[in-house]
């Protein structure tokens, strides 16, 4: 190495300026983490929440959340699986999970301090036992907080949380959805209930509060393909987890932008849109699946998008040995959260992070 340099590094890097951060971009996002006598609090410590954001306790049914620009929140509730339960521990789970976030370095977005994020706790429900009061207790949840104005990002739970979530956010507009899966969930009746986790989105278009034609669901496969007719029937787009590869990330991901358009969009995360490989904890694996660094790509792709919401569901961390699948699920509700900063007006002059090289 050229001495010159060596000692150009040295004198830029050691002694008084060991802890100095040049880029102002990186010093801004330093300065959320870094207090002024050089250390962050341990990511082990404390009380866990989702993403390691601020608590704040509510009250129901008329909760403050004021200042809240996402809330982030738990929805225990596993009544509608039709095949392994354990989905009610997912929003515990995933606040165990430390190092995720909080800075998205490939899009260059710190979301905990460019805008006002709270975990708020879990949904107050009724009956442990009643699917149909525990979806009601939901929908009833979600509108009260889009009715504060605040974006609801959700973990479940087993995916028929969000049909009642989707009834409150498309009460007054059918809203467009990007939907990662294994499966359409788009079935019908099932052993005499139609309000399970393999049919929310078919439920949700007949409702009047999905549009199908800004819909995509995207990573689809699996046996049970012979039940989701009503997805291309109704003008859902279906990319199957076969066709991702020729298709290409970047692709897949302008695809789904141009799907939705211009309107409000909902964006739908199934653990088990994951390969086994790495996401075992769920409740309908399925071989064949994205990897986390693919699913990462896809979501990151969507910034630009009117996101008014999004889920994510099915970690059942009994079947987790390792804990890779709430780490997967905690990593894909950040990415989500990271998509915000990026919803048409929601720039904030007081943001001190610029994403600009």
């Amino acid at each position: 190495m050229d001495k010159n340099r060596l000692d150009t590094l040295r004198q830029r890097y050691s002694g008084e300026n060991e802890a100095a951060l040049y880029d102002p971009h990186f010093a801004a996002v330093a300065s959320h983490q870094i207090n002024p006598s050089g250390t962050r609090v341990a990511p082990f410590a404390g009380v866990p929440t989702l993403l390691d954001q601020p608590y704040r306790a509510v009250t129901w049914p008329a909760p403050d959340l004021s200042d809240l620009d996402v809330a982030l929140i738990g929805a225990p509730m596993d009544l509608g699986v039709t095949n392994r339960n354990g989905a009610r521990f997912g929003p515990r789970a995933l606040r165990t999970i430390e190092r995720v976030g909080p800075y998205n370095h490939f899009l260059r977005t710190m979301p905990g301090a460019e805008l006002k994020v709270a975990d708020i706790g879990d949904m107050p429900f009724r009956s442990r036992f009643d699917l149909n009061t525990s979806h009601a207790d939901i929908e009833q949840a979600i509108g009260t907080i889009k009715a504060a104005g605040v974006i609801p990002l959700t973990v479940g739970g087993d995916h028929s949380i969000s049909l009642p979530i989707l009834r409150a956010l498309g009460r007054d507009r059918p809203v467009g959805m990007i939907h990662i899966d294994a499966h359409c969930d788009t079935s019908g009746m099932f052993d005499g209930c139609k309000f399970h986790h393999g049919g929310p989105f078919r439920q949700a278009v007949l409702d009047g509060v999905l549009d199908p034609e800004r819909t995509i669901q995207i990573g689809m496969r699996g046996t049970a393909e012979y039940l989701y007719e009503f997805s291309t029937e109704s003008g859902m787009t279906v990319v199957h987890a076969e066709e991702i590869a020729g298709i290409g990330l970047a692709a897949l991901s302008a695809m789904a932008k141009q799907v939705v358009g211009d309107g409000p969009v909902y964006i739908s995360f199934d653990i088990d849109s994951l390969d086994p490989a790495f996401a075992p904890g769920t409740g309908t694996p399925e071989i064949g699946g994205l990897t986390t660094r693919e699913a990462q790509a896809i979501l990151r792709g969507l910034a630009g998008v009117d996101i008014i919401g999004g889920d994510v569901v099915e970690v059942a961390p009994q079947y987790d040995a390792t804990t890779n699948t709430a780490h997967a699920g905690a990593q894909m509700l950040f990415e989500i959260l990271s998509l915000v900063p990026f919803k048409p007006g929601m720039a904030d002059p007081e943001n001190t992070i610029t994403r600009t090289r």
